[in-house]
Formats: C-alpha cells, sequence, structure tokens
C-alpha cells in the first residue's frame, strides 16, 4: 500500500481560527480523503505553532500563562475543525514535550553533520513581531511591515546563531531544476527561482530576547542561552511529528509526500526547510504545495488587518458541507479568490440545492413510485460513458498528477450533475410510466440515473463527507460511502439497492444574500 503523508502550516496560536486557515484544512482533508479512496496509507496531520514574541505578549496583556492562553486557543482551533469535518490523523502542538526534543536534536544533528553551517554573528535590523522576522527595506512601506501595516516594527541589535543558508543555493537551484513537481503551482516555482536567482542571505537560528520558545541546544561562545528561532522551531513539526528522533518508525512515515501551506510562506518551506533537512543529511518533502488566499472586497483575510468573517455563522448559515464546497469549488486553489455572501448563496442555491439536491429527490422519488423503491438493473448508456470521462478528469484534478486543482476536480463531478438532470429531462420516466409496453425503458432510465447518483455520493465523499453519506443511505447502499475507492467507480452496480425519500440534502435556501 503506497504511503501518503499530508500536513498542512501549523496555525500560530494568537487568535481563533479564520477563512484563511479553514480554506487550506478543507482543502488538505480533501486531498488527504481522495487519497484514501484511492487506498493510499495516508496519515494526515495538522496542528499548532504555539512559540513566540507574539504569543507572549498576547498571554501578558490576557493576564494569562503563556501556557493556559496556548491551551484556550488549541482548543478552539480543534473545535473548529471538528465542525468542518477535518479528518487529521494527528493533531501536533509545539509545546508538546516530543516536539522540543525533535527540534533540539535535528539542531544538533545539523551541527554534527554540517559544521560550518551555524555560526555566531551580531545583527540589527528592523523586527516585525506579527511576522517573527526580521524586515529588508522591500518589504517595508511607511515604517511598517507589508504583512502586518497595523504593527509598529522594533529595532533589534543582538548577537545570535546564524544558519548558512546562502551555503544552499546551488544545491535548492538544482533541487527545483530537476524536480519541477517539489514546488508548486507553477507560479510559486517560478518565484522561488526568482528569489535564489537574486540571492541568499543567511538567517538567525536564535533569539536572545524570547522566553517562550524551544531552549537552542548551544550556547553562544560568551556563555549566553538562547532560544531557537521561530522557524528552526515551527518548520521542522512535519519531522518531529514521525516521532523523530527516537521514536521507532520515525523514519518509516518521513519524509512527507505534501506540505499544503499558503504562498506567503512558500519560501520558508520551499528554501530553509529543505536547506536545513539538506544540512542534516535528510531526506526532502516530495512537494510542497503554496495555495493562493481567499479575499474579502479585494482584501486577504486576516485578524490583524481587521479584515475577517465569522467561521460559526457561516457553518450555521449553510452548514460545514455547503461552506466545504463553496470554499473549494469558488477559490480556485492555485491561486486567489473572492469570498462574498451574495456568491455563496447565489453557489448554494444554483449548484446544491437545485442541481444536486434536486436531482437526489427527483431521482429517489421516481425510484419510489414507479418501482416499488427498488434501483433496477440497467445496461450500459451514453451518459455513463461521458460521466466516466468527467469522473477521469476530476481524478487527475486532485491526485496530483495535475497538480491539485481542487476547484477543478469539482467542476469537473458538477458536469455529472448536469447531465443528470438533462437526461431526467430528455427521458421523461413520467411519460415512460404512463405507457406499459415502455416498462423496459423506464427501468434502464431509472436504473442509470439510481447509478449515476451513487458514483456522484463517492465523488463528493472527501469534499461533502457529511452528505455524500447521507445521499448513500437514502439510495440503500451498504455500508458507508468513504470506505468506497475511487478507481472502483466504473464498477459500481446499484441494482436492487432499496431507496428512502428523506428530507431535502439541501433546502433552498430564499435569504440567501
Amino acid at each position: 500500500m503506497s504511503r501518503f503523508y499530508i500536513t498542512t502550516a501549523i496555525d500560530y496560536a494568537n487568535g481563533d481560527p479564520h477563512i484563511g486557515h479553514a480554506f487550506e484544512k478543507i482543502g488538505a482533508d480533501a486531498i488527504a480523503r481522495v487519497h484514501r479512496q484511492l487506498g493510499h496509507d495516508v496519515h494526515f496531520m495538522i496542528g499548532m505553532d504555539e512559540h513566540g514574541q507574539k504569543v507572549a505578549q498576547t498571554a501578558a496583556v490576557a493576564g494569562v500563562s503563556e501556557q493556559a492562553f496556548v491551551d484556550e486557543i488549541s482548543t478552539h482551533f480543534q473545535e473548529m475543525w471538528r465542525s468542518l469535518q477535518i479528518s487529521n490523523d494527528q493533531f501536533i502542538r509545539t509545546t508538546s514535550p516530543q516536539h522540543k526534543v525533535g527540534v533540539q536534536a535535528l539542531i544538533e544533528r545539523i551541527f554534527a553533520t554540517s559544521p560550518d553551517a551555524f555560526y555566531e554573528k551580531s545583527y540589527a535590523g528592523w523586527y516585525c513581531v506579527g511576522c517573527e522576522a526580521f524586515k529588508t527595506d522591500a518589504e517595508i512601506v511607511d515604517g511598517h511591515c507589508i504583512l502586518h501595516p497595523t504593527r509598529e516594527l522594533e529595532w533589534v541589535q543582538e548577537r545570535n546563531w546564524f544558519f548558512r543558508l546562502s551555503a544552499y543555493s546551488d544545491r535548492l537551484r538544482a533541487l527545483l531544476d530537476s524536480n519541477p513537481h517539489f514546488c508548486q503551482p507553477s507560479s510559486r516555482r517560478n518565484e522561488i527561482i526568482g528569489l535564489l536567482d537574486s540571492g541568499l542571505e543567511d538567517v538567525s537560528a536564535s533569539r536572545s530576547r524570547n522566553t517562550w520558545a524551544v531552549p537552542f541546544p548551544r550556547a553562544t561562545s560568551d556563555g549566553q542561552q538562547q532560544s531557537t528561532y521561530v522557524w528552526f522551531d515551527a518548520l521542522p513539526n512535519y519531522l518531529t511529528g514521525t516521532g523523530f528522533p527516537d521514536q521507532a518508525g520515525w523514519d518509516t512515515r518521513w519524509p512527507a509526500q505534501l506540505h499544503v501551506i499558503g504562498k506567503d510562506i512558500t519560501r520558508f518551506h520551499c528554501v530553509i526547510w529543505p536547506a536545513m533537512l539538506m544540512a542534516a543529511d535528510l531526506p526532502l518533502p516530495e512537494r510542497v504545495w503554496g495555495h493562493g488566499f481567499v479575499l474579502l472586497g479585494g482584501e486577504r483575510f486576516s485578524k490583524s488587518a481587521g479584515v475577517k468573517l465569522d467561521l460559526g455563522e457561516a457553518i450555521a448559515r449553510f452548514g460545514s458541507d455547503a461552506f466545504r464546497y463553496f470554499l473549494l469549488r469558488e477559490i480556485p486553489f492555485d491561486g486567489d479568490g473572492s469570498f462574498s455572501w451574495e456568491r455563496f448563496g447565489e453557489r448554494y442555491n444554483a449548484d446544491l440545492a437545485n442541481a444536486f439536491g434536486n436531482l437526489a429527490s427527483r431521482v429517489t422519488s421516481m425510484i419510489e413510485k414507479y418501482n416499488e423503491g427498488v434501483i433496477p438493473a440497467a445496461g450500459a448508456s451514453d451518459l455513463e460513458t461521458a460521466d466516466l470521462a468527467d469522473f477521469g478528469d476530476a481524478a487527475s484534478a486532485m491526485d496530483g498528477s495535475r497538480g491539485y486543482l481542487l476547484h477543478e476536480g469539482l467542476a469537473s463531478i458538477w458536469k455529472t450533475v448536469a447531465r443528470a438532470n438533462e437526461y431526467v429531462q430528455s427521458s421523461q420516466p413520467w411519460a415512460l410510466a404512463k405507457a406499459p409496453e415502455q416498462r423496459e425503458e423506464l427501468l434502464q432510465v431509472l436504473g442509470t440515473l439510481g447509478r449515476s447518483l451513487a458514483r456522484q455520493a463517492i465523488a463528493i465523499a472527501p469534499f461533502m463527507p457529511s452528505k455524500a453519506q447521507a445521499l448513500w443511505e437514502a439510495l440503500g447502499a451498504p455500508g458507508t460511502v468513504h470506505t468506497r475507492p475511487w478507481p472502483t467507480l466504473a464498477a459500481v452496480d446499484a441494482a436492487g439497492w432499496r431507496v428512502t425519500k428523506g428530507a431535502p440534502l439541501f433546502p433552498r435556501e430564499e435569504s440567501a444574500t
């Protein structure tokens, strides 16, 4: 069985989850579910980045300890992911003892394997607490970080351990040249190539001022014990989550097959992280996918910038399945896209209530009315030939062979929904039912439609898990839809299943705006 270890970026513990977090988790969850359907041994990990100066400052303002603060934030995030049906196998927290041990072990391994990789250096520059990073002149506009325009930059001068990132420029460029799939989509890869061509600067690996962090395992030459810099703490979570360095079997799970991250942190995952692993002589992740942003009124959702949306409200209004569908259908997983309540309402009514939900209701009602609720056997049809081609296109858009174009995958699946609706209208089962001599033709139509719905239930399961199972049960199908392998779609046989006409899958929302 092929192994598939997939991760998302760990979320920073400095506030509640927002729609940008949700977009990434839902997308990665759909990918993980697709690979489970493909029969792969999937391990899906998400988690929290709980250290850093920003967390310490926010906890102090709240009047609680750092650990109490991140415990509460972590609980909020995990509750939200459960409400969105995220099927993660593991939730890692960087405050866990195992992670701390793993971070220090990785740093020590770099010291041992590449003795020149770390060195001491005095440094002064403008520091953004929001980014937990020093900013270059190009990243500062009107005295503020371009990513956190409401925060004041701090002038910081200290002596730290530095990582000799510049020494890995040629190896990183060779990696991108020899493996175009390592950093995707292509727009992200081109950005990283441009960064490499402009020259890499060495990066800080430790800090002297932040106490809420993993201790750096080596003191400076003057005996100062420092903390591990945020990216040398956060990035190794993908490795420490496997049990590195001392838990049995960690090296059978590593390397990861896929890191799903936001495009704003691509350079950390496609430059700093692989360089760290090269220095430690450890295998590299196979692929990094940098998705785009969800925009509201042309602006990226951001707590610090005050651009936000209540996730709980979105779920309460339309349900988690509809919310998952809207984000992954409307927002390209390889670029930016916009959210609006008006567009959400339009998609909900057009795609889910009218096209898909109405199809399911009509077909189950007709099978119940015209064949005592039993899906009849049916021979092959032109509809199914076209459907299977679209399901094939959907699979290639979601399994990595063409990247992870989830929006295109859903569009292909919805072609089968539209085709089934057209088939209902053109075949007119209600008219066939009035003519006894056309009984065989009626059964062929009903059997074809029942089988089409069964395939659609399997295909939508990664995107709308609860509604897919509800449809599966309404069709009288055995077991759970989530154990049905995607490659067996062509062999689905719904003959003999007894349908149950229940509540509409997606009631029309008249007030959707």
